[in-house]
């Protein structure tokens, strides 16, 4: 049987992968809706294991590389969750201060992937900060089903006091220029767009396709770069009464739609993950961080 390619699935088949990954469906359903589209081929072992994500060989960066410094710490989150485990990572040389960048996850905690995001970040020269909000709970347990349902029994507004938090840390951090920005996906874009209403001196927030603030955005002060997936209908519908309150209130901001991607596209551990876009939204989140932070 030939490998399977993104081309010879459908989309029906990503829309309902999301909602399986963001707790509309259970396994069970989207194993039984996933099973309707085993066709011309397909087998449903084979698009099962085609739309999980693989952390086996899906990293960008090699956690011993040399060029870097990164290790667990732990800070304290006395408005949300308590003791907060965290990746922290640095260039492992570098001159002066460092701009910070707080890096959150999506909804299912601290996982490979953005752990790997958070490495890509120091190797461009920013000292980053990657928590784990199911510290509280015993920290991502190795499975993104197991940390979708661990999430979920945590309030979220608890948890952007874990991210808030984070920002304190580096702010105190001696090797930190006290610029910080936050980046994050799904989960982590709300945390971003809520970041940035929530914390006066944020120096920058790119929320990776994230829900979006409905009240409070006239205390927003930091400039935005939000990056959409065009495909992604569940968070673009909220996008247009967005922009109009940032308009109102004369905000900063900027924001890109990368046609024909999902929601997800910069995960590079899923199916959905589109590699052109993913690196130039990237490049792109870099430029903005080197602009603002730096």
């Amino acid at each position: 049987m030939k490998e399977l390619k993104k081309e010879d699935i459908p989309q029906e088949v990503f829309d309902l992968y999301d909602d399986y990954a963001h707790n509309k469906i259970q396994r069970r359903e989207f194993i039984e809706k996933l099973s309707l589209y085993t066709i011309g081929g397909l087998t449903l072992p084979s698009l099962l294991s085609f739309m999980m994500p693989n952390y086996t060989d899906t990293m960008l960066v090699d956690p011993q590389d040399p060029n870097l410094i990164s290790d667990f710490v732990t800070y304290n989150s006395e408005k949300g969750g308590g003791e907060i485990k965290a990746l922290l990572s640095k260039p492992a040389k570098f001159e002066g201060k460092l701009g910070g960048i707080v890096v959150v996850h999506e909804n299912r905690g601290l996982n490979p992937y953005i752990e790997d995001t958070a490495r890509m970040g120091a190797l461009e020269g920013f000292i980053t900060i990657a928590p784990d909000a199911l510290s509280p709970l015993g920290g991502y347990p190795g499975n993104d089903d197991e940390g979708r349902t661990m999430q979920r029994t945590r309030d979220r507004n608890e948890m952007l006091e874990d991210f808030i938090a984070a920002f304190e840390y580096l702010k105190n951090h001696p090797d930190c220029n006290g610029r910080i920005g936050v980046v994050g996906f799904c989960f982590g874009g709300w945390i971003s767009n809520m970041m940035a209403v929530k914390v006066p001196d944020l120096a920058a927030s790119v929320p990776f396709y994230g829900g979006q603030p409905k009240e409070n955005v006239d205390k927003i002060n930091a400039p935005l770069m939000l990056q959409f997936a065009g495909l992604d209908k569940r968070v673009n519908a909220g996008w247009p009464a967005f922009e109009e309150l940032l308009k109102a209130e004369g905000k900063q901001y900027q924001a890109f739609v990368y046609p024909d991607v999902n929601h997800g596209f910069h995960n590079t551990t899923t199916a959905r993950y589109h590699k052109q876009s993913a690196e130039l939204a990237w490049k792109r989140t870099i430029e903005f961080f080197t602009e603002n932070l730096t």
